[in-house]
């Protein structure tokens, strides 16, 4: 009969070699991980995790190996590096540039407000846009109507 120490060791390979392969991507099926597919390739993989957890290895070092062997694509997580960061970074910096251009058109609509405002105290005529423009602005907005059941 095994004792404590064994059993607990066993557990905890198990528990590390599952968790390595739900984050390993089957070559075969494509879009499970090894720990769910039933596929050849799969279970000898699965076999292969299980044997370099047994060898002391960390799991860095089998997801490594992994991504030696059979390509960045097999793992779910890939490394972040030159190659990966304008893909992980690219909606940061198209939300960063869209908050950027809005923030400017506001900025560039009050400070054409305020120099036609400017250029009202000062007494230049404005352009017909401008007026226009300007009414628009100064128009008070459309009072909320009032049902009969308010």
């Amino acid at each position: 009969m095994a004792s404590d120490e064994e059993l607990k060791k066993a557990r905890t390979v198990e528990a590390r070699a599952r968790n390595i392969s739900h984050n390993v991507r089957c070559t075969e099926c494509g879009s499970q991980s090894i720990e769910d597919s039933q596929a050849d390739v799969a279970i000898l993989l699965r076999k292969l995790i299980r044997d370099e957890v047994r060898a002391g290895k960390t799991d860095k070092e089998i997801y490594k190996k992994l991504g030696e062997d059979f390509g960045e694509a097999v793992l779910y997580v890939p490394r972040f590096d030159l190659q990966t960061a304008a893909l992980w970074l690219s909606p940061f910096v198209i939300a960063g540039t869209a908050a950027g251009a809005w923030a400017y058109r506001r900025y560039r609509q009050k400070t054409n407000v305020h120099i036609m405002a400017l250029n009202l105290v000062r007494g230049v005529p404005l352009t017909p846009t401008e007026k226009e423009t300007m009414l628009d602005l100064l128009k008070p907005p459309p009072s909320p109507r009032r049902r009969w059941w308010n």
